[in-house]
């Protein structure tokens, strides 16, 4: 018996790094899960690499309507959606006097107003299962879990965009929480610290995404990585894999009763104005 035998799942950002991990992570629980990657080949890869039933929704979710579609998708696909894992997106640095407006919007729009739009997508779905359910003397747990980030929580240096992004997603879940907590619906976010993935590789590497036909560098200095031994009490970042457990534990029937949280998962990091 897995954790989410019979479930269905959609995870943005799901074929690489947290996100990818999650998926496997989901589908060896027993989950359905769909697979989304703003490069259609990198998603199918995955997909095809995952042992389990999956589908496939790829290209850009801050284009208008995406969201719609990508909800859509998963209901043809499944019949049926028991969690969204709010995962997508990418860094774009940059000190605050030289960040231009273009730069800031971008990390407001995959961050915060992505997953906004997927929980609206989801809503009418959601809600009115859960008042028949309801009517029945049912009560059936569905699952909303935004990825977020202590740059979210304690600011960080260079991420004035991404952070105020990820303060969002903060408020957004709280208010989810409270108006969708009388159908069942548990909404909570994952603030993660340092965890091991292309964005955090080191920038010496000269790693990059396209943006509209524009690379956008992404990686951060190794001196800050080399960092992480001495603000992390475990001594090193997450692998995605350990990131992946606590989204697992948010989306099964264990956290039923855990709602409107953001969970630091950090090994304990401590940098920030406060601990």
């Amino acid at each position: 018996m897995g954790l989410l035998d019979g479930k269905a799942a959609i995870i943005t950002g799901s074929a690489r790094g947290i996100g990818r991990a999650t998926a496997e992570l989901f589908v060896a629980e027993g989950a359905k899960v769909l697979i989304n990657d703003i490069d259609g080949d990198i998603a199918e890869q995955a997909a095809s690499e995952i042992d389990g039933e999956t589908a496939v929704f790829s290209g850009d979710l801050t284009a208008p309507g995406a969201c719609d579609d990508l909800v859509g998708a998963a209901m043809d696909a499944f019949g049926s959606v028991d969690a969204i894992v709010n995962n997508a997106g990418y860094t774009w640095d940059g000190v605050v006097h030289r960040m231009t407006d273009e730069q800031f919007q971008a990390m407001l729009d995959i961050h915060t107003i992505v997953p906004f739009r997927m929980t609206r997508a989801i809503a009418p779905h959601w809600r009115e299962a859960a008042k028949a359910e309801a009517a029945e003397g049912k009560e059936v747990f569905r699952k909303i879990v935004n990825i977020s980030s202590v740059s979210g929580t304690m600011g960080n240096a260079g991420q004035a965009n991404y952070a105020a992004a990820k303060a969002g997603v903060t408020g957004l879940t709280k208010t989810i929480a409270k108006e969708w907590g009388q159908f069942k619906i548990n909404c909570n976010a994952i603030a993660f610290g340092f965890v091991e993935t292309r964005l955090t590789a080191s920038n010496a590497e000269g790693g990059a995404i396209e943006r509209e036909g524009e690379e956008i560098k992404i990686g951060i200095p190794e001196q800050a990585r080399e960092m992480a031994k001495f603000i992390i009490p475990l001594g090193r970042p997450a692998q995605p894999e350990e990131a992946a457990g606590p989204v697992l534990l948010l989306c099964s029937d264990y956290a039923n009763y855990i709602h409107g949280q953001v969970i630091n998962v950090t090994g304990g990091q401590f940098t920030g104005m406060y601990s």
